[in-house]
């Protein structure tokens, strides 16, 4: 392969040197920020030697040249068009900028939750294995000795995540925002302070003590908030606020402990007053409608969700669903979103698998077979971008296939003790309910394999056309 040529192909078919903003790469994929997309020509693209599949997401250009290649390729791309090479991170805040409000605000709920997700994955898959090894010894499978030093330290780690995730959220949204992340974990460590009465124990001991504000006009909850977190993302907003402007007009002398002090102090203050009860509502709300949609009759909120996750992850909105997740399993102990999110994925990877199966171009099914495979480990963006969009029908069929997965979730109850990991390792978080989860494996893959199969057709070639 000619990299100097493809790259010098890459930049004829992108407006050239002049119309890229940014420029950088991950393991697999050449990542461009675009000035006017009007200038590219995405069905060229896809055909210079090495490409493999050609996608828009985030605000970049993403041209899919595959591991060992795409660094070769961008090197020569720097080399001929002068762009100053950029990391991963510059190339996200560049396109960043050029999203609209929504978009940004949902990248800055990704920016939040998405760093902190190993951390719920050791204790969500922790927690799958004890609830499993808890369920085959209540059954008679085996014996477990709980008593047992491995037994108490698995249980131990399992909760940690969960009992400390304000604190984990605080610091990733106060780095998220610019400010110090070590006053967002303090921040989210008041919020679950012991002197506050556990919001766990409120269903069933009620409000044990209101604050007066105004006496006899306003109060607030004396109550923590575990179980929430969109409130301690927007405490963390507001020590951002408050801390930037702290820092310009606080003599330097005494910026370093003034600021601190008044930032985390005002933050909690008017959290705990006013706008955490606002919010706390809110999340309640949307949680709610959330779960009331999915336990609709016979799964058909469900259904829905599934059948159009997939499209939510072409427009960049899947960012916010670790929120779903995570507020999910802080009011229930389980999130019911997670198993719909794989049921999209492994759906996408079956209809990729079809065209792998049914198309007779060697370059279509080199980049199938992979994209396939790697959707059912949970990744979709090559299936997604690579190859079920480009041909549409076969993406048409993931939705199908991903919404009669989730069908199969919401008639099983199938519910995951964790959230980060989808497609076949997903049933590590649903270790209480392995069976259940095979069966949606297979519905959602089956069925998106047997429509895209169906429906797709190899494109004509320009020879035979003539």
């Amino acid at each position: 392969m000619d990299y100097r040529k493809s790259a010098q192909e890459v930049l004829d078919n992108i407006g050239g040197a002049d119309n890229v903003v940014s420029a950088a790469h991950c393991a697999t994929r050449l990542r461009l920020v675009i000035a006017d997309n009007a200038k590219v020509d995405k069905e060229a693209l896809e055909n210079i030697d090495g490409a493999k599949g050609v996608f828009e997401a985030q605000g970049q250009l993403q041209i899919i040249f595959g591991t060992g290649t795409v660094n070769k390729v961008y090197d020569e791309i720097i080399a001929l068009s002068g762009v100053e090479a950029a990391t991963k991170a510059e190339v996200k805040e560049a396109a960043a900028q050029q999203q609209n409000i929504f978009m940004r605000a949902i990248k800055v709920l990704g920016d939040v939750f998405v760093p902190i997700i190993p951390a719920i994955v050791a204790s969500g898959l922790l927690l799958g294995i004890m609830s499993a090894l808890n369920f085959m010894a209540s059954n008679g499978f085996i014996a477990l000795d709980t008593n047992n030093f491995i037994y108490k330290i698995a249980d131990l780690v399992s909760g940690t995540s969960f009992g400390i995730l304000q604190i984990l959220i605080g610091y990733s949204a106060a780095k998220a925002f610019g400010a110090n992340p070590y006053l967002g974990a303090v921040v989210g460590g008041a919020f679950i302070n012991s002197s506050l009465q556990s919001a766990y124990t409120v269903a069933s001991e009620g409000v044990q003590t209101m604050v007066n504000v105004i006496p006899g006009m306003y109060s607030f909850e004396w109550v923590g908030y575990q179980g929430h977190v969109i409130p301690i993302v927007i405490a963390c907003a507001i020590l951002a606020f408050l801390e930037k402007r702290l820092h310009k007009v606080v003599p330097e002398m005494f910026d370093l402990f003034v600021t601190p002090l008044v930032s985390v102090f005002v933050t909690v203050l008017v959290t705990l007053v006013a706008v955490g009860p606002i919010f706390v509502w809110a999340e309640n709300a949307i949680l709610g409608l959330i779960q009331a949609l999915l336990t609709l009759p016979f799964g058909i909120g469900s259904f829905i969700v599934g059948l159009f996750y997939a499209p939510t992850v072409v427009t960049g909105i899947h960012q916010m669903y670790t929120a779903i997740d995570l507020g999910q399993l802080a009011q229930y102990g389980v999130t019911y979103w997670l198993p719909i999110a794989s049921a999209a994925n492994i759906a996408q990877g079956g209809a990729a698998l079809a065209v792998a199966f049914k198309t007779r171009d060697a370059k279509i099914k080199g980049l199938a077979l992979p994209s396939a495979l790697s959707a059912f480990m949970g990744i979709t963006e090559p299936a997604i971008f690579g190859v079920n969009l480009r041909f549409f029908k076969p993406f048409i069929a993931g939705c199908i296939g991903g919404g009669c997965g989730a069908l199969v979730c919401a008639l099983t109850s199938l519910a995951a003790s964790g959230t980060g990991v989808t497609g076949i390792f997903g049933i590590l978080l649903c270790l209480a309910q392995p069976v259940q989860y095979a069966i949606m494996f297979a519905v959602a893959a089956l069925v998106s394999f047997a429509v895209s199969f169906v429906l797709y057709k190899d494109e004509p070639k320009a020879s035979e056309q003539a």
